[in-house]
């Protein structure tokens, strides 16, 4: 039974780190074909450059993942904020009142939900990473 566990856990990784290179390489195609089109384009927008920092932060999370072995829920928080200011500032002619109030809304929830994890973090942190990973 302990050998099945151990082939097991092997195969899971393995799944797990395709999984992760695959990302990877996804978001260096699409890194570059977002440097192509400014290239193209000969010029350098703001929505460019959020997403540009979105690709940065998917690496930066995958290469945290791999060190540590843990996914930190701040990452994609930070994705999300990014993301929506992105959307806010392409769509702002198009959308209506509402709309901008509510992503606006949506991205100080979010923040708010960050600050509540770190404080949580600081103030109610593990001791030698009990409760993690078992």
């Amino acid at each position: 039974m302990k050998r099945f566990k151990e082939k097991s856990k092997s195969i899971l990784e393995l799944i797990e780190l395709s999984g992760l290179m695959i990302i990877s390489v996804a978001t260096l195609v699409a890194f570059g074909f977002e440097v192509s089109s400014m290239f193209k384009a000969g010029v350098v927008t703001l929505a460019d450059l959020l997403l540009m920092f979105i690709y940065l932060e998917i690496l930066a999370m995958v290469t945290i993942y791999l060190d540590s072995g843990k996914l930190p829920v701040r990452i994609p928080l930070y994705i999300a904020i990014v993301a929506l200011a992105r959307y806010l500032i392409l769509d702002m002619k198009n959308l209506e009142t509402m709309r901008i109030i509510g992503i606006g809304g949506a991205i100080i929830l979010i923040a708010l939900a960050v600050l509540v994890i770190r404080y949580g973090h600081c103030k109610y942190s593990y001791e030698n990473n009990e409760g993690i990973n078992k």
